[in-house]
Formats: C-alpha cells, sequence, structure tokens
C-alpha cells in the first residue's frame, strides 16, 4: 500500500517538475520477477527505473547508514528496500534478494558497476540472478544528470533491453562471468545507441 502511495506521488511530483519521461520497449519485460540492471548515471536513476517498469514493484539495495535515521528507515523499509554493508557486503546481501525474488512478487534494480562513476561490472547480479532463477533485463537511462537539471524539462528516456537468461548450470568462473559482463556492456552499449546514437555518457563531477 504504501509503496504504491509512495510512487504514484514521485511520479506526479516528477510530472510536474519534468513532465518529458519516456519509457520505451516495455514489450520485453517479462511477467514474473527480473532483475533489472543498468549503468548508474544519475541518483535519481533508479526512480525512473522503479517509474519505468510499473507497475510492477520492485526491490533495491540502499547502504546500512541509511537505516540509522529513522524516518528515513521506515520510508525505505515500506519501500521494499533493505540494507547492505558495501565495504562487507556479506552473504546477506545475495541471500537477500534471492529469498525475494523466488516469492515473484517483487522484482529487483540493481546497478552491476556499484557506483555512478564505475563502468566496471560486479558479479553480485549475475549470482542472484543465477540463484534465484530470473532473468537480468539491462536498461539504460538518458536525460539530466542533477535534480537542477530536471526543471529544464530536457526529455529523459528509459529504454529496456531483451531479458538475458542465465542457465542454473553455468559455471560462475571468471571466464563464465566475464561473458555475461560482456553481454550486459554490449547491450548498455545498443541502447545507449538506440535511444542516441551520438550519446555520450559524461559524469558529473564528485564533490
Amino acid at each position: 500500500m504504501f509503496y504504491t502511495f509512495i510512487r504514484a506521488f514521485v511520479r506526479g511530483l516528477l510530472w510536474l517538475i519534468n513532465g518529458n519521461a519516456h519509457y520505451d520497449n516495455k514489450k520485453v519485460l517479462p511477467e514474473g520477477a527480473y532483475i533489472l540492471v543498468g549503468p548508474h548515471r544519475t541518483w535519481f536513476d533508479p526512480i525512473y527505473y522503479a517509474l519505468a517498469g510499473s507497475p510492477k514493484k520492485f526491490s533495491f539495495m540502499a547502504k546500512e547508514e541509511l537505516f540509522k535515521n529513522p524516518i528515513i528507515r521506515f520510508i525505505l523499509v515500506h519501500a521494499n528496500a533493505f540494507p547492505v554493508n558495501r565495504a562487507h557486503p556479506g552473504p546477506s546481501a545475495i541471500k537477500t534478494p534471492v529469498k525475494i525474488l523466488k516469492k515473484g512478487d517483487l522484482s529487483l534494480i540493481m546497478f552491476p558497476s556499484g557506483t555512478r562513476h564505475s563502468a566496471e561490472l560486479k558479479g553480485g547480479a549475475l549470482v542472484i540472478a543465477r540463484m534465484s532463477g530470473v532473468p537480468l533485463v539491462p536498461t539504460v537511462y538518458q536525460g539530466p544528470l542533477t535534480f537542477k537539471q530536471l526543471f529544464t524539462r530536457k526529455r529523459i528516456t528509459v529504454r529496456f533491453g531483451d531479458p538475458i537468461y542465465i542457465d542454473r548450470k553455468q559455471k560462475m568462473d571468471k571466464d563464465g562471468m566475464a561473458a555475461i559482463d560482456d553481454g550486459m556492456e554490449a547491450a548498455f552499449k545498443q541502447l545507449d545507441i538506440e535511444i542516441d546514437p551520438d550519446f555520450k555518457y559524461v559524469p558529473t563531477p564528485k564533490k
């Protein structure tokens, strides 16, 4: 109930601020649970990912420090977030999302790079997909990179790619993971080209 309410509220707020969001190729989204994966380009792209994938509801990882504030913790918990220690993730960083995905009610939003300023893919999403038996859905965001830029009403596009299914029998060794990483990276690049052949991501400077 809370998730549905907050999603509707955020959708309305972003429509007032920007009002120029477009969600492309939703027809490829699986009916069951899946993991949306994409390059992390701005702090609010997971919000647009969740709106783009509606009516599907999503869970996501959040750094455990955010849960120390009782108000933020209440919002995060009721928005289906779960805490992760980024420095020392531990088994729960895999077991918790696998359990969520196996229930089938929620899908998951993950950024394999783990940071807005890294292009290096990490193996967590691959392991979670394999253990839960759900596909990875490559997704990219193009649009404003700062909250201030949203008010320019510049076009925002979230585009989905064909699901990537991982065989449970596939070995998650270095070569196996590298092959899937390469496939995801190629999918991200292709999606960017399909939106805008001249697109080049320039990250905002770290503060």
